[in-house]
């Protein structure tokens, strides 16, 4: 299993999918580095990101995230790039080769979880997930609101 974003690094966490982690189960993750224009960089400090429907893909050997909106820089006027455009993502050949084989034969996806700072530069872990079906969604859900429950109960034990 990798690092989690920020933990290592101590990066600031820009923007977190949270989406993902409700409709996947995440095996691993990685981390890699995003191809970036100077006036989407300004954006995201601005924070000015959402990952909530992107995915990754892997086109001619190479990790590409799409999905991912970067608003327009407000004084970046005509340097501003297209929010939507496919944004490349930097790993080792080796890692990314083993991803591919991951989603060609097992089915897997790659999802990005989190975009934060690393030093300067900007990473976005990802994560190699499953999908979940309906009923494991209801199970977790489930399963959250009775820790919620015996919670509450216990901190309304310890005030009497």
């Amino acid at each position: 299993m990798r690092t989690t974003a920020g933990k290592k690094t101590g990066g600031k966490i820009i923007a977190v999918n949270r989406k993902a982690r409700h409709d996947y189960f995440v095996e691993e993750t990685y981390e890699a580095g995003v191809a970036l224009f100077g006036t989407e960089v300004k954006s995201i400090r601005a924070g000015a990101v959402n990952l909530k429907d992107s995915y990754c893909q892997i086109k001619k050997g190479e990790l590409w995230a799409i999905g991912v909106h970067i608003s327009p820089y407000e004084k970046g006027n005509i340097f501003n790039k297209d929010p939507l455009r496919d944004k490349k993502l930097l790993m080792h050949k080796r890692e990314i080769l083993k991803l591919g084989q991951y989603v060609t034969r097992d089915s897997y996806t790659l999802i990005p979880l989190s975009l934060y700072f690393s030093g300067s530069n900007v990473k976005m872990e990802v994560g190699l997930c499953k999908g979940k079906k309906l009923y494991d969604k209801r199970e977790a859900d489930a399963k959250r609101g009775a820790e919620r429950e015996i919670e509450r109960a216990s901190r309304n034990s310890e005030r009497y």
